[in-house]
Order: C-alpha cells, then sequence, then structure tokens
C-alpha cells in the first residue's frame, strides 16, 4: 500500500491548508468520493465532465502537465445543479461554496487518480479512493 500511501500524502500536501471561500476542501471529500463512485464510476464522471464542454481541462488533469483550471460554474454546469445543491447540503455550505470548492479539489483529486496519464481499473482505484478519503476525512 505504499504507493497508495504515497497518493494520498501528495494530494494532502498540494492542498495543504487550503480553502476556498472558507470551505476546507476535506469538507467535499465526501462528494468527490460519491461522484466518482456514482454511476459508471471514474470514466463516467470523466466523460460527464467532457461532454460538458471540459475536454481540454480534463486531459490537462489526467495527462502528466500543468493542471488547466476550472471555475466553480463551469463545474456547476457540468455535473448540474441537483449534484451541487447534494453535496453542498451534505457538506454543509452554500451551493455556490461546493461548487468553488470542487472546482479546486476536483482537478487535484482526478490528476493523483491518473497517473502516468492513464485512468486505473478496478481494485486500485477503490483502493485509491478509500485511502484518500481516510486522509481527508480523518
Amino acid at each position: 500500500m505504499g504507493l497508495l500511501d504515497q497518493l494520498a500524502g501528495q494530494v494532502m500536501g498540494s492542498l495543504g491548508a487550503q480553502k476556498q471561500d472558507s470551505v476546507a476542501q476535506g469538507d467535499l471529500m465526501g462528494g468527490v468520493m460519491a461522484l466518482i463512485n456514482g454511476a459508471g464510476g471514474l470514466p463516467a464522471l470523466l466523460q460527464q465532465l467532457q461532454g460538458s464542454g471540459l475536454g481540454d481541462q480534463v486531459a490537462s488533469w489526467i495527462g502528466t502537465g500543468e493542471n488547466q483550471a476550472v471555475s466553480g460554474d463551469q463545474i456547476k454546469n457540468a455535473l448540474g445543479e441537483d449534484n451541487i445543491q447534494q453535496i453542498a447540503q451534505q457538506a454543509g455550505v452554500e451551493p455556490e461554496h461546493a461548487s468553488a470548492g470542487l472546482a479546486q479539489l476536483l482537478p487535484q483529486i482526478i490528476d493523483k487518480l491518473t497517473p502516468n496519464g492513464q485512468v486505473p481499473q478496478g481494485d486500485l482505484l477503490e483502493q485509491g479512493l478509500s485511502m484518500l478519503k481516510g486522509k481527508f476525512l480523518a
């Protein structure tokens, strides 16, 4: 599990003590987990984001170069208002704060979950998500 510990450590280190509009990134991790574990998993989430006009940004998150930024409005449009409302309620924040926080968090999580520009399959992805959840929600 050394690789997974390293992955979680990298995400936590890159997020540091960042907050977006007073929302701790860890408060939104449950929402990210739900998005990724939802129907179709990470590939379906990536496809949804790409199909919503974020193809270039998503490609940069998966690739090995610098991650392109995305706005809270872009995330809200891509994921849908209902999803953002649900995530906001789960995190105990306003929807605009949730979408802004997700705009900061999703690129980093997707980047770390797609080492070498490839989406992991099956158990490796589940183990990585479980490890990240433990680190964020501890």
